[in-house]
């Protein structure tokens, strides 16, 4: 799973962006996505709504918002994969790479690590 984290510096450098290089951005993304159903190492690609829109379930730690952190989670990729180190190639060439933070973890499936 590759996970796309932003906080609110991230989120002002694309509302910042010029009209160009914000669409540069959403190219990149749909790109990537391309490549990946190419590939047949997709499984899902999401990006999520505004955060102060999450809502934690009953019977968690209190009600309100999802989470009180700087960093929020912002899109995730689902990808399957021959290794570890390509999704890490692959969350590599994400737009947010370079300024956000964006970690590649595996997945547990029936109780192990799926790679």
């Amino acid at each position: 799973m590759i996970l796309i984290y932003g906080n609110q510096a991230t989120r002002e450098i694309w509302q910042e962006m010029p009209d160009e290089r914000l669409a540069e951005g959403w190219r990149a993304h749909a790109a990537i996505t391309g490549d990946l159903v190419a590939s047949g190492e997709l499984v899902v690609s999401a990006a999520l709504s505004d955060p102060s829109l999450a809502r934690r379930v009953p019977g968690g730690q209190g009600m309100g918002t999802a989470v009180e952190a700087d960093e929020r989670l912002a899109g995730i990729l689902l990808v399957d994969c021959d290794s570890f180190e390509r999704a890490v190639e692959i969350g590599s060439r994400l737009p947010e790479a370079p300024y956000g933070v964006v970690e590649v973890r595996p997945v547990l499936r029936d109780g192990g690590l799926e790679m």
